[in-house]
């Protein structure tokens, strides 16, 4: 079914825009498995002018795992999950840039992986804007794939092998200790993976790293901080690069086991709201050989 859907490159490294779909109208049966072998492949797919409803969304991201849900403990039974916003805007407006709400937005400013502090952790994020803003508010991707095939062999050798432990207080900390402090923050205990993860469908191996990154096995704190921070400055060079300018009704998703992302600063008196929904990993994307370390 590839030569039924067209393809254009996002970037040198990675990714590709999809032109002739629409995300209402995939299925299990129809597009979906073009769409799976496309996003094994490229790591990040682009969708334009789709605007989702709620409904639609859900629908889509269910082909590719199970929905995440990192409020199910705090609804009562039965109740339904709301759509995941990325926002600043309120009952009461635009949230101030020093609000805990504003801070935690900062926070994803930080290159980081969803939910590496999950006992499951994400194959994909799928995110589409629902209010963009009149400059800034960009969602950078890049490629640990990429990074990690021209990555010289020294500094590989260095984390190849290792095991991190990952925690989400951890990301928030480093802005504010009173975010850090949340119950949000706080709910799961650390979590451990491999430094390097291997695609079970073509071999390609990436580094899992992210902001939330608190322990190298082996290491003390200085050292494994230190090492974080060249590896991570390494896989975010401009060559390895992607950065999204939103268009409402645009759907951006890719590949956690294998794209790092952040995003990008805006005028903060100006709303900005992102509707994403992360799609958990299952023991045939990997997940099973992760938790074997």
């Amino acid at each position: 079914m590839h030569d039924t859907i067209e393809t254009s490159p996002l970037s040198g490294a990675f990714g590709v825009k999809v032109h002739n779909l629409r995300l209402s109208d995939v299925t299990k049966e129809t597009s979906y498995p073009a769409l799976r072998a496309l996003f094994e492949a490229h790591s990040a797919l682009l969708f334009e002018d789709q605007h989702l409803t709620a409904e639609e969304h859900f629908r889509f991201g269910a082909l590719w795992g199970p929905i995440e849900d990192r409020k199910k403990d705090e609804r009562k039974p039965g109740a339904v999950m709301d759509m995941p916003l990325v926002s600043n805007e309120t009952k009461d407006g635009v949230s101030a840039e020093m609000d805990l709400q504003t801070l935690n937005l900062k926070a994803n400013q930080q290159w980081h992986i969803d939910s590496t502090f999950l006992p499951v952790p994400a194959l994909c994020n799928i995110l589409t804007a629902k209010v963009v803003t009149s400059k800034g508010g960009q969602t950078e991707l890049a490629s640990s794939r990429a990074a990690w095939a021209a990555m010289p062999e020294p500094l590989k050798a260095r984390i190849r092998g290792k095991v991190l432990g990952h925690n989400y207080r951890r990301s928030r900390e480093r802005l504010s200790q009173a975010l850090a402090d949340l119950p949000m923050f706080n709910k799961w205990p650390a979590q451990r993976w491999p430094a390097v993860w291997t695609n079970p469908v073509n071999g390609a191996e990436s580094l899992f790293i992210a902001s939330h990154v608190f322990e190298v096995e082996g290491m003390d704190q200085a050292e494994g901080d230190a090492l974080i921070e060249e590896l991570m400055a390494f896989c975010t060079q401009p060559q390895f690069v992607y950065a999204h300018n939103w268009k409402v009704g645009d759907v951006l998703m890719w590949d956690q086991r294998a794209v790092l992302h952040r995003g990008m600063p805006w005028p903060y008196d100006e709303p900005r709201t992102l509707a994403g929904i992360c799609c958990s990993l299952s023991d045939s994307d990997g997940l099973a050989a992760a938790r074997s370390i």
